[in-house]
């Protein structure tokens, strides 16, 4: 005869049967189950993983923008993500692209004013990082108090694409200023500075998004040309919400000599930094520390922890901005110094921590769940075996006497048909004990 082959199982196929006495079948679904949902948590925690490039399209060569996108650079390079930074024309081009999901931008520099009829349902905003105030420099003899006063005039209003021609054609346009009443030129900011310092051009606006600072500069320090001050700001500030009232200290820009002479104020927009809707949110983090390192100084307009701000215009506030501005970097990412691992940690802890307070408690119910079944099944059995004690205590016919053997042996065949775990097997035991003592008594009382 031969001995049949021991069926080999896999090491935790086995332990499930033998210590809950699991069907082979239903042991093996348990383990690939369970092995599915742990190969799903690992790659859920390798896909999610923040990318380690961003692209940031920021204005042209020498803007603030420009400025700006060099600093982030820096500081995101240090936390081990690569900034790909795209040069533009300014605001109005950073904002094509992050409407394109075509352009593979990913965060822009935006000022505040120029997205009307601008698709910004893929669009959100992680706050206004800076004021982006409006220079406007003219040259004439006597003072200029109103901007209507430049009708007529040769006047550069900035390159198509950059956020200063957007702004300027909007407030020339509410001051009656229009192509047909006066010249208005699309200059780039080196070439409008220079038309007014030879006295082509009779009036320029620039702003930070298209202008660098070496112009502005020469510009302010300029006895030839003068800087023009809002003195409607309060007006334009509430006739356009986006805009924001400024002033520029007496001295500000050179105590020695007393640049400006008095307080000029300025209007300007905020510049946002804008980002399309997929952002991961702990690189929505990183970049809201970095705003704040690169922005949060006091400045020539702005004071110290003044920005970054969620100030909310067009576009609308992300939420994981919002959690951020309301509590901070989260308690991993101000632990650990590696934005790598506290972020490695903290998708562990998104997968492990809500499937531990799943599991834990079915964990806790299963084998309470487990034991009551078995010993429901054992009882079970109990309940034919004292009837048939109980029926057998009286005076019994040869007929009745059969019957009970008969379903004494029912039982019995019904109990070695169990499959308990080994942890049951005192009370099995004690089970195939009180079979073996009813039928002891049957025969000593002669009915067997």
């Amino acid at each position: 005869m031969e001995t049949p082959k021991k069926t080999t199982r896999p090491r935790m196929v086995a332990a499930l049967i033998e210590t809950f006495g699991l069907n082979p079948t239903v042991a093996f679904v348990i383990v690939i189950l369970s092995a599915l949902i742990g190969l799903f948590a690992v790659y859920w925690i390798v896909q999610s993983a923040p990318p380690r490039t961003l692209v940031l399209s920021s204005g042209p060569s020498g803007s603030a923008f420009e400025h700006y996108a060099v600093a982030y650079e820096k500081i995101l390079a240090s936390n081990g993500v690569a900034l790909r930074v795209l040069p533009s024309k300014g605001s109005l081009e950073n904002l094509q692209r992050l409407e394109s999901s075509q352009s593979g931008v990913d965060i822009g520099f935006v000022q505040g004013g120029i997205a009307a009829g601008a698709d910004l349902s893929a669009l959100v905003s992680l706050g206004s990082i800076a004021y982006e105030p409006l220079w406007v420099f003219y040259r004439s003899p006597a003072r200029i108090n109103r901007l209507a006063e430049l009708s007529g005039k040769r006047i550069a209003v900035g390159t198509l694409g950059s956020g200063t021609h957007a702004l300027a054609l909007t407030l020339l346009q509410t001051n009656g200023i229009t192509s047909g009443s006066s010249a208005l030129l699309d200059l780039d900011s080196e070439a409008a500075a220079a038309g007014l310092m030879e006295g082509k051009l009779d009036a320029i606006f620039l702003m930070g998004d298209s202008a660098s600072r070496q112009t502005l500069r020469a510009l302010l320090r300029s006895p030839e040309v003068n800087l023009y001050a809002f003195t409607q700001a309060d007006a334009y500030s509430r006739r356009f919400a986006y805009l924001n009232k400024m002033e520029l200290p007496e001295g500000s820009i050179d105590l020695e000599k007393d640049l400006p002479a008095q307080d000029i104020e300025l209007i300007g927009p905020t510049v946002e930094l804008v980002a399309r809707t997929g952002l991961h949110p702990a690189l929505s983090d990183l970049l809201l520390q970095v705003a704040q390192e690169v922005h949060g100084k006091a400045g020539l307009l702005q004071k110290r922890g003044e920005f970054p701000a969620p100030l909310e215009h067009e576009f609308k506030i992300s939420e994981d901005a919002l959690r951020y501005y309301r509590s901070g970097k989260g308690l991993l990412y101000r632990t650990v110094h590696s934005f790598w691992l506290a972020s490695l940690l903290n998708r562990i802890l998104v997968v492990f921590v809500p499937t531990l307070l799943v599991l834990y408690p079915t964990i806790r119910f299963l084998p309470v769940a487990y034991r009551w079944r078995i010993q429901l099944r054992i009882y079970r059995c109990y309940r034919p075996l004292l009837h048939l004690e109980r029926e057998a205590s009286g005076t019994l016919t040869r007929e009745q006497e059969q019957e009970l053997v008969r379903r004494l042996d029912e039982i019995e065949k019904a109990v070695n048909g169990l499959r308990v775990p080994a942890y049951f097997a005192d009370q099995f035991y004690g089970l195939r004990g009180h079979l073996a003592f009813v039928r002891a008594r049957l025969k000593v009382a002669g009915r067997v």
